[in-house]
């Protein structure tokens, strides 16, 4: 197997083993084991399961949501959010496996104070940024912060079915809900 397989390996193994068995339930001698490569392989390339954790949740997760804005364009609003969403149907196996870490993280299930503070100071942020993008669609002010709170919790939801429940939604159902949140936009 060619090194940079071995490493991909590893931590398609390693998602696979914190989304069944958690952080603290995970061993790299079981990683190891079901990559079917020897201890000091994975301590070759991690020097340990923090390093390894905090990898796949501080690039990859963070990667695969930067990834999936920027592939969106805000010229209609409710497209926007029905794309993103939309979008989420149709993650690779192992992205969804990484962005259901990720909420694991984010909801303080699982990873470390560290990772934890970086994940609450990225939701400090959710807010904002939603207010950012829908500001020039909103037409009453008095109304925008419950608009955009109600968005967000809508999309906290639909994101959920998506990658937690592992359902399939159409972009017909993700367009009616979002749509009813931003029928005023």
């Amino acid at each position: 197997m060619a090194e940079k397989d071995i490493k991909i390996r590893i931590k398609e193994v390693a998602v696979d083993h914190f989304n069944n068995n958690g952080y603290h339930g995970t061993t790299i001698r079981n990683i190891a084991k079901d990559v079917n490569c020897s201890l000091p392989m994975i301590y070759y390339y991690y020097n340990n399961k923090k390093e390894l954790f905090d990898e796949i949740i501080k690039k990859d997760y963070f990667d695969l949501l930067k990834k999936q804005a920027s592939l969106l364009d805000t010229n209609n609003i409710i497209d926007f959010y029905t794309k993103f969403i939309n979008d989420l149907n149709f993650l690779s196996d192992y992205d969804k496996k990484i962005y259901r870490l990720g909420i694991k993280v984010y909801l303080c299930f699982d990873g470390d104070e560290e990772l934890m503070g970086i994940m609450d100071e990225w939701e400090k942020t959710i807010i904002p940024r939603h207010h950012q993008i829908l500001k020039p669609y909103l037409k009453d002010e008095k109304k925008d912060i419950a608009v955009v709170r109600t968005l967000v919790h809508l999309l906290e939801t639909l994101i959920e079915s998506i990658i937690v429940k592992d359902r399939f939604l159409t972009e017909e159902e993700i367009r009616e809900e979002i749509s009813v949140v931003l029928s005023g936009c």
